[in-house]
């Protein structure tokens, strides 16, 4: 197994993984980042979805081999504070009551910071063709406020 340098949440880590291995396994087994969460295992619920260069992107399909460069930002790289929720996104997720079981939420925060990256005032279409990650208890409505919120916030 050869091995991977990679940069999570601004810092470089060397990893002996092989290729297929995907991230969200070396970040979770390997660098210890238990935040993103396993879901579905093919991409589509969203609960393991991290930042690439600032693109949200699902990581239980991303062979470590096909991060190369690219910089790496999990939920707990999210906040500036490490010990603190301090993003605007997750203050408007506090602030909004949003999270029911939580198990999802560390991925729509980071669909929801990275959709309000690139459209900072999203309309409703925007964020709901945007934050395609499943939520099993439903809290879309409150998800779609805290999204809003926290484009005001900016």
């Amino acid at each position: 197994m050869p091995p991977f340098t990679l940069t999570v949440n601004g810092r470089p880590h060397t990893v002996n993984v092989a290729a297929d291995t995907p991230l969200l396994w070396v970040l979770r087994d390997n660098l210890g980042l238990t935040g993103t969460k396993f879901g579905c295992g093919i991409a589509q619920c969203g609960a393991c979805t991290v930042h690439l260069d600032g693109e949200a992107q699902r990581s239980c399909v991303m062979p470590i081999s096909a991060v190369a460069s690219a910089k790496v930002t999990t939920i707990e790289g999210l906040s500036p504070v490490a010990t603190a929720a301090s993003h605007r996104v997750q203050k408007a997720w506090v602030a909004e009551d949003v999270p029911q079981c939580g198990y999802c939420q560390s991925g729509q925060i980071m669909a929801a910071a990275a959709l309000l990256a690139t459209t900072p005032d999203p309309t409703d279409g925007q964020i709901d063709s945007t934050m395609t990650n499943i939520c099993r208890c439903g809290t879309y409505q409150r998800i779609r406020s805290a999204v809003h919120r926290a484009a005001k916030e900016a």
